[in-house]
């Protein structure tokens, strides 16, 4: 198989199931849609991009860190300011399992997963694994929450942009069913023999289960962002547990490190509703990005409960009117909101399948839209920075961006999408079904 053929295979088997509901799964398997996968590939461009490097003045380095036993540990992705870049070497999905977690995902055979890591296993994103912390100041922490059918190390684009920019971003993998795939030790003889215990995604057929099962999880995982700053503000303090993965990087080079009144969370999708519980639930994050925020399982009692700044960055082709109307039952008197579209994006614009594919792939799959995505991530971190400038009290010069938190620039929207798109009904979300990232 040629790779260009091998990497359009990835995407397709990868990317489909994150913008198609669970129920089309079984029309995957069909050799009608196996007949439309070889025309796709037969017709890709040459084109192909990468995740991007950050834009900022600070090289990235990044690890990963667990702690405690079970599934109520806490699992990390770090990125943060490094002292050096002189290697991009950090490995994007780094077990097997994870593509077994995105094959099962799909409802494909468990040896497409072999065939994916195989493929992909060793692909890299563009920071310096277990490189030294750039020490001699503090740095804002932001927690970061994924969407549902993805994991820890998918969103490198805006995590690797915004740690170059002097922030210090710990994504949380979740252990609320909602991951493709994650895993624990069971106990410290576990964990010496890297005897994982994998728990892989959840599936929600019945509509009568979906709301009690997807707000149990959004509640979980407020939960489990809250565990992820507990665990950086005892790095912080100098008294961290211990990191059951073994890494190089040294966890003492994180103390005084943190600037503890500089916190917020951030999520994509599931991630975003993610965002408004954990901000209802916990006064310490200071403010709060939703990305595309999934608004199905958001609790209507949480309207009046928020006082944090809240920002909300939508795709052009992902809200319904009923969505938006939610999103804005959240601007209560007195309270900071802000709210703004990128024209021309898709809701996989914000995660790092975006990146993965050539243009005509990625517009088949809807993991591109019309704007260029590193254009699209360019926008969502720059537009972050300056909300985060004003709402953490940050000496910078993110202010500079202040235009685009309002709007103000020829790939924006002002406030929510113009026209919602109407999908066709093949592609209509319904609430138990949600397989976006």
């Amino acid at each position: 198989m040629a790779l260009l053929e091998q990497r359009a295979l990835f995407c397709l088997l990868c990317c489909l199931p994150l913008v198609r509901p669970f129920h089309w799964q079984d029309d995957f398997r069909s050799s009608a849609w196996f007949h439309k996968i070889q025309a796709v590939m037969s017709a890709a461009s040459s084109g192909h991009s990468n995740i991007p490097k950050g834009n900022g003045s600070y090289p990235v380095g990044c690890t990963d860190v667990m702690f405690g036993y079970a599934a109520e540990s806490v699992f990390l992705r770090l990125y943060y300011p490094a002292q050096d870049q002189d290697r991009l070497d950090t490995v994007w999905i780094p077990n097997k399992e994870y593509f077994f977690g995105l094959s099962k995902f799909l409802g494909t055979p468990r040896f497409v997963g072999n065939i994916l890591s195989l493929l992909y296993g060793s692909r890299i994103t563009p920071a310096s694994w277990n490189s030294p912390l750039r020490t001699g100041e503090k740095y804002p922490l932001i927690v970061f929450s994924h969407g549902l059918g993805a994991f820890r190390t998918i969103y490198s684009a805006i995590g690797i942009g915004l740690a170059s920019y002097g922030f210090i971003v710990a994504t949380v993998e979740h252990r609320d069913e909602s991951a493709s795939a994650t895993y624990y030790f069971e106990d410290r003889a576990a964990a010496k023999m890297e005897n994982r215990s994998w728990l892989y995604l959840r599936t929600v057929i019945k509509q009568e289960e979906a709301e009690r099962v997807r707000k149990e999880q959004v509640q979980q995982r407020a939960k489990e962002c809250s565990q992820a700053l507990n665990a950086m503000l005892d790095i912080e303090h100098g008294s961290p547990k211990e990191n059951l993965l073994g890494s190089d990087f040294d966890l003492n080079q994180l103390k005084g490190a943190i600037d503890v009144d500089k916190i917020a969370v951030i999520g994509h999708s599931f991630g975003g509703a993610t965002v408004i519980h954990t901000l209802s639930e916990d006064q310490r994050f200071k403010c709060g990005v939703a990305l595309d925020p999934w608004m199905y399982p958001v609790s209507e009692e949480l309207y009046s409960k928020i006082p944090q700044p809240l920002f909300f960055i939508n795709s052009a082709q992902f809200q319904t009117p009923k969505d938006i109307m939610k999103m804005k039952r959240f601007y209560q008197p007195g309270k900071e909101r802000k709210m703004i579209t990128i024209r021309g994006s898709v809701h996989q614009n914000f995660a790092d399948f975006t990146f993965g594919t050539g243009k005509f792939i990625g517009n088949k799959l809807t993991l591109k839209g019309e704007i260029d995505s590193g254009v699209a991530i360019d926008l969502t971190n720059k537009a972050s920075l300056a909300f985060l400038q004003k709402h953490l009290g940050l000496c910078k010069d993110f202010n500079q961006w202040d235009s685009l938190v309002e709007g103000h620039d020829k790939n924006l929207i002002p406030g929510p999408p113009s026209e919602v798109v109407t999908q066709p009904p093949a592609l209509q979300r319904s609430p138990g079904s949600h397989t976006q990232n």
